[in-house]
């Protein structure tokens, strides 16, 4: 009997704010432009691409586009796409920076 298998969709599994920044954080971490790309376009599915669409005042065909595979959005267009789905970028710095000791 041959195994059957079904194509995995990420945004069947983002209902809630909260693993909805965990897997967009998981991304970032990753550092992968075009899997952050992804990413974005996973939960905007999720949240209803037509949606996202009015909201940013972009085409849905433009956003499938940009988030897509080999998508390569504009800053300005992940911005929008990420306010409107309710989520924010927040910087922090890499690593633990010392601070030297400065002698008298």
């Amino acid at each position: 009997m041959a195994l059957k298998t079904t194509r995995w969709d990420a945004s069947e599994f983002l209902d809630s704010d909260e693993s909805i920044a965990a897997y967009l954080n998981a991304a970032f971490e990753e550092g992968d432009p075009g899997l952050i790309a992804a990413s974005i376009g996973h939960v905007a599915k999720a949240k209803g691409m037509s949606q996202i669409a009015r909201e940013t005042g972009l085409s849905r065909e433009n956003l499938y586009r940009a988030l897509g595979d080999g998508g390569n959005p504009e800053l300005s267009t992940m911005t929008k796409v990420m306010r409107a789905l309710g989520m924010r970028i927040q910087i922090a710095p890499a690593k633990p920076t010392r601070r030297k000791r400065v002698a008298a």
